[in-house]
Formats: structure tokens, C-alpha cells, sequence
């Protein structure tokens, strides 16, 4: 997707060779206009397949998600909980998920009472690196016996294996963005 490839461009910041900081329009500050865009997107990239249901997981992928709910017919947005509340009771389908940008380990959960077999789940992300957060959402989706639509990912760092690992096991995914390499010398460098 151009428009979110030249924003990445113009307003993204590189530190080393694998972070990407993109707090200005994407995962901080919101640009509801771009979201609303990349919902588009998404739709069009999954015309024909059934969504019922939105999953993303806290914080950063829920702007994004609602946007995206918009141009699915605005089904439901479900977000897992990266820590238990007093208010999330009853059966939980739960999953381990190590986050590379914070160097911790969560359990992520989502109550089953949001996720049902009927379900077609659709998973929208703001990154895909090595692909940790992404499987725990499908093994809340698998747990619950929904059918997995695909996952939306806005940002793919290909030159991480996630993707290509996720892929090769079946699944479908499909990135506005993919970065083949980045660096602070030469910039980034998009997968066409």
C-alpha cells in the first residue's frame, strides 16, 4: 500500500536495523484517515471471504481494528487482554506471547464468549516481525474453534522469519507494508 509505504518514508524512524518507530501516525498518535484507508485495503484483499469478527490484541492494534470493522460491514472488534481484570470472568481462551519490543512474556486472553465456533475471525495487527503475537491470537482463534479468515498485519518486517514461518504452516496473511531491509544508513527498503 503506497500511501502507508510513503508515511512509513517520510514521518517512520529507524534506530539500528530492526526497530521501526512509527508512534507519529500509527501506534501512539493515531491517523484515523490512514486507518480508515487500510480498512479499505483489507476488504478489498478479502473480498469474498466471510468476517464476522475482528481480533487484535492490546493496545496498539485497536485503532487499527475498529477502522478495519468499519469496512467489514462493522462486525465486532475483540481485543485480548494482556492481564487479568475483575471484570473478565468466566472461561478464558489464553496464550503466551513474548513481545520482542519489551522484552516480557504475556498471557493474553480473551473470554470465550467473544470468540465462538460460528465465528469467521479475520486478526488485525500493526507489525509482524518474528510472528510471536500473531500466534497467540491464532491460538485463541484455534482454541475456540472459529474458523481463521486471515490476518491483517499493517507493517511486515520480512527480513525477520514470522511471516514466512506462518505462511509455510498455512496461514493467511496479507501486509500493507513490507519492509525487506532497513537500516539508520540506507533507510528502509520495500518489498514490492
Amino acid at each position: 500500500m503506497k500511501l502507508l509505504e510513503e508515511r512509513i518514508r517520510r514521518e517512520g524512524t529507524v534506530i539500528g536495523t530492526e526497530i521501526l518507530k512509527v508512534g507519529d501516525f500509527l501506534n501512539q498518535q493515531m491517523d484515523v484517515a490512514l486507518f480508515r484507508e487500510m480498512g479499505r485495503e483489507w476488504r478489498r484483499l478479502y473480498e469474498g471471504v466471510p468476517v464476522t469478527k475482528i481480533l487484535t490484541i492490546e493496545a496498539s492494534g485497536i485503532g487499527m481494528a475498529c477502522l478495519a470493522a468499519e469496512a467489514f460491514d462493522d462486525c465486532p472488534v475483540v481485543f485480548a487482554k494482556k492481564s487479568k481484570t475483575s471484570n473478565l470472568s468466566g472461561g478464558l481462551y489464553t496464550a503466551k506471547v513474548h513481545s520482542f519490543t519489551h522484552n516480557v512474556t504475556n498471557e493474553i486472553m480473551v473470554s470465550r464468549k467473544y470468540l465462538q465456533p460460528e465465528d469467521h475471525v479475520l486478526i488485525v495487527d500493526d507489525f509482524l516481525a518474528s510472528g510471536e503475537a500473531l500466534r497467540g491470537l491464532i491460538s485463541l482463534v484455534e482454541q475456540s474453534g472459529a474458523e481463521l479468515a486471515g490476518c491483517a498485519i499493517a507493517i511486515e518486517k520480512c527480513f525477520q522469519s514470522g511471516g514466512d514461518d506462518l505462511r509455510k504452516a498455512g496461514y493467511r496473511i496479507e501486509s500493507l507494508a513490507k519492509i525487506r531491509s532497513m537500516s539508520e544508513e540506507r533507510g528502509i527498503v520495500f518489498d514490492n
